[in-house]
């Protein structure tokens, strides 16, 4: 199964006393940012600091996830940054901005020739190409994809709205393609920094819609993200009672059950089966009923 992704917090590339402190928060990963977080005159020097950066983070933190986030296909810059800045033992590579299944052939050729073929990709999905196709992008190598709210509505000339109206389709399409083809999808950025608030409400939209983790731009979005993305201890007490009444009933040939005040069958016991898979704890599945935790694939 692929490790638990709940927060994905960038770096910049270009700070190597930020990228040296990003463990710190807790996150389940970060990625080392030689795009937007870094400004043009910087990309060349950034790329062995980000070499560096993830060498020590991968040898002093284990357990930690470690990405490198290179510069779109478009850019002067990818090729290089595939050559430069990935060490071996990475995680994966982000590549943003994806638009085509040709991209994708794109990036297994670059990586092949830098001598990581096989190294997993987590493709951003931030344009409206890339909403578009997306079934087509996730496919062998990506393991895992974001969407990049920010960009799409950018690219599609729309408004952004503290609502999220305007991402709504594209936010579900990408989270249902994601689930279709076995990837583990990471909801979007939210770029106001103190509205905790806001944050809550929106990882709570992305884990509705399901998403599996969120995009953290500062260090005190870890916590937020791991509070909304772990089932918290009445959500899981209630699905051991869901799933062992359900399983009584089954035994005794029955299909439903009144449970709590609720009709419960098949479909809301593979959600309390997912639940406890969520913390790790292990599933007895009843016969004849379906795995209810999210399949993928192996890192």
């Amino acid at each position: 199964m692929t490790a638990r992704l709940r927060s994905l917090l960038t770096a910049p590339a270009s700070r190597p006393d930020l990228m040296a402190k990003a463990p710190r928060s807790g996150p389940d990963a970060v990625f080392l940012d030689l795009e937007d977080g870094v400004p043009p005159g910087a990309k060349l020097s950034a790329r062995p600091d980000a070499h560096t950066a993830a060498e020590s983070l991968l040898a002093d933190h284990p357990k930690l996830l470690v990405f490198a986030r290179v510069n779109g296909l478009s850019t002067p810059w990818f090729d290089d940054d595939v050559a430069e800045a990935l060490p071996l033992g990475l995680t994966g590579v982000v590549v943003p901005k994806l638009e085509s299944s040709t991209d994708v052939d794109t990036v297994e050729a670059a990586l092949d020739r830098a001598g990581l073929g096989g190294l997993p990709v987590m493709a951003g999905i931030e344009s409206a190409a890339g909403v578009a196709r997306v079934q087509e992008i996730l496919r062998p190598p990506v393991a895992w994809c974001y969407f990049g709210a920010e960009d799409y509505v950018a690219d599609l000339g729309g408004i952004r709205t503290p609502g999220n109206l305007e991402v709504l389709y594209a936010r579900s399409r990408v989270a249902l393609a994601a689930r279709v083809a076995e990837v583990h999808a990471i909801d979007q950025i939210v770029a106001d920094l103190r509205d905790e608030t806001r944050y809550l409400h929106d990882a709570e939209e992305g884990r509705a819609l399901g998403y599996q983790g969120k995009l953290c731009i500062h260090p005190a979005q870890v916590a937020l993200a791991h509070q909304v993305f772990t089932p918290s201890a009445e959500e899981v007490e209630r699905a051991r009672r869901l799933l062992a009444a359900y399983d009584a009933a089954a035994a005794r040939g029955e299909a439903t059950l009144d449970f709590e005040g609720q009709m419960v069958d098949e479909p809301m016991a593979r959600r309390a089966r997912a639940t406890l898979a969520a913390i790790g704890e292990p599933v007895i599945t009843t016969p004849g009923s379906s795995p209810s935790a999210p399949r993928t694939r192996p890192r």
